[in-house]
């Protein structure tokens, strides 16, 4: 395990669209995610996805991410850890996973190398995840954790990924 690794992952390592101030809202993109070779990160897991309500000084946002990587593995306990949610800065994945026990992440079936559909719906402390047009949430996020009540949304990559982004829209903004 790398030591520290709570203060190298889960940043705001992210493209942010400029003069967007949003409360509440429903955005899509279309993702691809690869790992990096070489890969920095022996743990690369192809981590994508975004951000919303990032403040302005970038300093606090929520964020929900996918590990493609796992989306099909072998192992069950990896595929629990496909879809993340975490609230920077202060409830990052590993503080989550310890003190929640899996309420902030959830399995799906995606992949590495392949474009997949996601869309946040985000209204007060509530998010939902759809997946590639589903008709139903993949995941849902009760209780957010976050300090912010508004800001902007981010396109958003972690450690030894290489990612990519087409099709980005908002279908509505409060």
């Amino acid at each position: 395990m790398i030591e520290n690794l709570s203060n190298t992952v889960d940043e705001p390592t992210y493209v942010k669209v400029k003069n967007l101030d949003i409360q509440n809202g429903v955005f899509e993109v279309k993702m691809l995610s690869r790992i990096q070779t070489p890969s920095p990160f022996k743990g690369s897991q192809g981590f994508i996805g975004v951000a919303f309500r990032a403040n302005e000084d970038n300093s606090a946002y929520e964020s929900i991410y996918i590990r493609p990587n796992v989306g099909r593995s072998d192992n069950q306990f990896a595929r629990n850890h496909t879809v993340q949610y975490y609230a920077y800065p202060d409830y990052k994945f590993d503080r989550l996973r310890a003190e929640s026990k899996g309420e902030f992440e959830t399995y799906a079936n995606i992949g590495l190398d392949e474009w997949i559909i996601l869309r946040v719906e985000f209204k007060g402390k509530e998010a939902k995840l759809y997946l590639n047009d589903q008709e139903y949430a993949s995941f849902i996020v009760n209780e957010m954790k976050g300090k912010t009540q508004s800001g902007s949304i981010a396109l958003w990559v972690d450690i030894g990924t290489e990612g990519y982004f087409k099709d980005f829209k908002i279908l509505k903004s409060e």
